[in-house]
C-alpha cells in the first residue's frame, strides 16, 4: 500500500480536462461490443474500471483497439459469445451489475470476479429482478456478494419492476436485459436516477421510452440490438467536482474544468456547493460545458441523498462542509455504506481527522465546520483503498496544512493523474 504526500498549495490557476465520464465509457463500450460491426468511442475514460470492461468485452468476442487516440470496438456479426474464461471485474461496481444484465440474456453460465472490495459489495438488487426474467444468479450468502455465477437465457422474460432503491446501476442491468426479452420491459423508480443509458440507448437505434407520472420515472425497453456509432464521451463531472472544492475551499484559487457532462443527475454538487456560497458556476460554449470555480466562504447546509443521486461526491462534499462555517448535515446517506468502501464512515473519519466536530445519527452524517481550511490539521489517513476517498483527503490537504494519504495507488481506477494534474495547477 502506498503513501501520498500532499503539501499545502500557496496559490492554484489554470484549467484542466478530467478525464471521460466513466458511467458513459462504460455503456459506450457494452453498446459497441452488443452492435455488429464498427463503433469508435472517442475519449474513453482510462482508469482501471473501464478497463475490465474492456477486457471483458474482448472476452466476449469484441474486438477492441485504439486508434489515432480513438478506441474502436468491432461487435461480432451474431452477437457475444460465451466464454470460458472467469471474467475479472476487478474494483468495477459498474462492470459487474452491467455485465450481470448482458449476461443474463446470453446462453451459457459465466463467472464474474472481483477484487477485495468488489467481492463485498451487494448484488442482491441486481439479482431478484434479473431472476424474474429467467435468469439464474448465485453469490456468496443472502447479499448475494461477488463471485457470482450468471446463468443466461434467451430470450428472456419482460418484467415490470419497481427499483426499490434509487439506483442507475441496477436500472442499467434491466434494460441491458431487457434486449434479450420478449417483449416489452418495464422499470419503475421513485427517484429520478442518471440517464446515460437509456440515453445512449435512443441514439443507438433501440426503442426506449420515458416519462414521469404521479408515483416517479418509467422508463420501457424493447428487445434489439443497437447499432454501431462514433461515442464522444465528456469529461466526468464527478471528477470535476474534486476541482471545484479545492477552488472553493483554498484562499487563493481560480479553476476551470473543460468539456464536461453537465447534464442535472450529475451535476447536483454544483447547486449545493451554490448553497452554501461557493463561487462555482457551469459555462456553456455551444454544446460544451465547462465548469469555473475560485476562492470562496462557505457556509453550513443541509444536503439530502435525493440531490446527488449517485451520493458519490458526498464524500469531496465532505471536506467542503469541514472547511464551512457552521453544521452541514448530509441526510438518507445509507448508499455510502455499499459503495467501494464504506465512504459513510470514512467521510466521517476524513471530517475527524481534519479537526472538525463531526458525528452520526442513523443514516444521516454531521459535520461542524471550522470556517476555513486554513484550520484544517496536517493528517494521515488511510483511504481503505478508495478512489473517491483519496482525492478527497488531497483536496484537503492541498488546501489546508497537508497530508499523508495510505492507499493513494487507487486513483488509477478512475483517475490516473489525478496527482499530476493537481501538481499542474500550482
Amino acid at each position: 500500500m502506498s503513501v501520498e504526500r500532499v503539501e499545502p498549495a500557496a496559490h492554484l490557476r489554470g484549467s484542466l480536462r478530467v478525464p471521460g465520464d466513466k458511467s458513459i465509457s462504460h455503456r459506450a463500450l457494452l453498446l459497441s461490443a452488443l452492435a455488429s460491426g464498427k463503433s469508435v468511442i472517442s475519449g474513453l475514460s482510462r482508469g482501471m474500471d473501464v478497463s475490465a470492461t474492456r477486457t471483458i468485452v474482448t472476452q466476449l468476442g469484441a474486438l477492441v483497439r485504439d486508434e489515432d487516440g480513438d478506441v474502436v470496438v468491432s461487435g461480432p456479426s451474431n452477437g457475444l459469445v460465451r466464454s470460458p474464461r472467469v471474467l475479472d471485474c476487478e474494483n468495477s461496481g459498474t462492470t459487474i451489475r452491467l455485465l450481470c444484465g448482458v449476461l443474463a440474456g446470453l446462453e451459457g453460465r459465466h463467472e464474474l470476479i472481483g477484487d477485495a472490495s468488489l467481492s463485498r459489495r451487494p448484488m442482491d438488487r441486481v439479482a431478484i429482478p434479473l431472476e424474474q426474467m429467467g435468469a439464474r444468479v448465485i453469490g456468496v450468502g443472502e447479499r448475494r456478494t461477488p463471485p457470482l455465477t450468471i446463468e443466461g437465457h434467451r430470450p428472456l422474460d419482460a418484467v415490470d419492476y419497481l427499483v426499490p432503491q434509487p439506483s442507475a446501476q441496477v436500472k442499467s442491468a434491466i434494460l441491458f436485459a431487457g434486449l434479450s426479452a420478449a417483449g416489452t420491459t418495464t422499470v419503475r423508480e421513485r427517484v429520478r436516477t442518471r440517464t446515460a443509458t437509456e440515453d445512449m440507448f435512443a441514439v443507438s437505434g433501440v426503442t426506449v421510452r420515458s416519462a414521469n407520472d404521479g408515483a416517479g420515472r418509467i422508463v420501457t425497453v424493447q428487445p434489439g440490438r443497437p447499432q454501431c456509432r462514433h461515442w464522444r464521451v465528456p469529461g466526468d463531472p464527478s471528477q470535476a467536482a474534486f476541482f471545484a472544492v479545492l477552488a472553493a475551499i483554498h484562499r487563493d484559487a481560480a479553476l476551470e474544468v473543460l468539456s464536461l457532462d453537465a447534464s442535472v443527475e450529475r451535476v447536483g454538487f454544483v447547486s449545493v456547493l451554490q448553497r452554501m456560497g461557493a463561487r462555482v458556476e457551469l459555462v456553456e460554449h455551444g454544446t460544451i460545458t465547462s465548469l469555473r470555480a475560485e476562492s470562496s466562504m462557505l457556509h453550513a447546509c443541509e444536503v439530502h441523498a435525493h440531490e446527488i443521486p449517485s451520493v458519490d461526491e458526498v464524500p469531496i462534499l465532505s471536506v467542503a462542509a469541514a472547511a464551512a462555517s457552521g453544521i452541514s448535515v448530509f441526510r438518507e446517506m445509507s448508499e455510502l455504506r455499499v459503495k467501494e468502501s464504506d465512504r459513510f464512515e470514512g467521510s466521517l473519519r476524513l471530517a475527524l481527522a481534519l479537526g472538525a466536530r463531526a458525528w452520526t445519527e442513523g443514516d444521516d452524517l454531521f459535520i461542524e465546520g471550522l470556517g476555513t481550511a486554513e484550520r484544517f490539521s496536517d493528517f494521515t489517513f488511510d483511504a481503505t483503498l478508495d478512489h473517491r476517498m483519496v482525492m478527497a483527503a488531497a483536496v484537503a490537504g492541498c488546501a489546508g496544512r497537508g497530508a499523508s494519504i495510505l492507499g493513494a495507488e487507487t486513483v488509477a481506477s478512475s483517475y490516473p493523474t489525478f496527482f499530476r494534474d493537481l501538481a499542474l495547477l500550482q
